[in-house]
């Protein structure tokens, strides 16, 4: 039985949805109060019990490698202003037994080509794929809950959740044949179908666990919605050999890749953080609630 010890961050999109902010800066790097997206979604992989992160990244993605790699100015430069608590939180970042493989997409040819480009990374073994853009708050996390499927199950399983009607346009949507709790055998799935065509209602989020056997699919699939290689094509070819589960996790997203999701999760994030929460909850009572309630 082969365990999930790989992850996949495809990283190497535009970010159209938040220029000019990401002109120069990648939407991966885009923080949430004091973290960016790509460290919540590697923290929620390593919690998983996996070792190997592999970022797909593009041309002007470098700061993601930066933000991973060891800062030895700024470790002796809050060393020496005596800000431990800092340079402790800098340090243990993440396990010092977690690989970082950055393997770069020379073309931005959609989701699916960019999981392809992992293939020398990952070999002949199951993988996890996560979207940071899609932050997910769950005790335990999505990917750990989807590895242990994964274990028990050993197929590929996609993470999904309701939208609503009108959103089907937006997200790979599948059918699925109920079988245990949360989770479903797919049948079907298809990439951003109209809300007339669409089979249901469950979308595809940002979070996959899938089988080497993917790869060949996306090598033998042609391009398709907007040009592109799809990833839910592969899947929608590797349901013909092989079981996929849909699982609908426990946990609440936040779909940072819009400029609403991305306001909401700093909101509620800043709410729970340790040093700001208390301040934050005053401004916002100060701010919106006494003269909400007042009138």
């Amino acid at each position: 039985m082969k365990r999930i010890t790989k992850a996949v961050f495809p990283a190497a999109g535009m970010g159209t949805r938040f220029l000019p902010a990401t002109k120069a800066n990648p939407k991966e790097m885009l923080p949430i109060v004091d973290k960016p997206l790509i460290q919540y979604a590697a923290e929620e992989a390593v919690a998983a019990g996996i070792t190997d992160l592999i970022f797909i990244i593009g041309r002007t993605k470098r700061a993601i490698a930066d933000h991973f790699d060891k800062a030895y100015e700024l470790e002796v430069e809050l060393e020496t202003k005596g800000k431990l608590k800092a340079l402790e939180d800098l340090r243990g970042m993440l396990p010092v037994n977690v690989n970082y493989i950055y393997i770069r997409q020379a073309e931005a040819l959609g989701l699916g080509h960019a999981v392809l480009c992992a293939q020398p990374a990952v070999n002949d073994e199951p993988f996890a794929v996560l979207l940071a853009d899609d932050l997910i708050e769950g005790e335990p996390g999505v990917t750990k809950q989807m590895c242990d499927l994964y274990n028990y199950y050993q197929c590929s399983l996609v993470g999904v959740q309701n939208v609503a009607p009108d959103e089907t346009s937006a997200y790979g949507i599948v059918a699925a044949e109920p079988m245990a709790e949360r989770l479903s055998r797919i049948t079907q799935i298809v990439e951003k179908p109209a809300p007339e065509a669409a089979p249901s209602t469950l979308g595809v989020v940002g979070r996959y666990v899938l089988t080497p056997r993917i790869f060949h699919h996306l090598r033998h699939i042609e391009r398709g919605a907007g040009g592109e290689l799809q990833l839910t094509d592969a899947i929608a070819a590797l349901l013909k050999e092989q079981q996929v589960l849909a699982y609908e996790f426990t946990g609440k997203r936040y779909d940072c890749g819009s400029k609403l999701g991305y306001l909401e999760a700093t909101v509620e994030y800043a709410l729970k953080h340790p040093e700001v929460s208390d301040e934050f909850q005053a401004y916002l009572e100060k701010r919106f609630c006494v003269p909400c309630r007042s009138a």
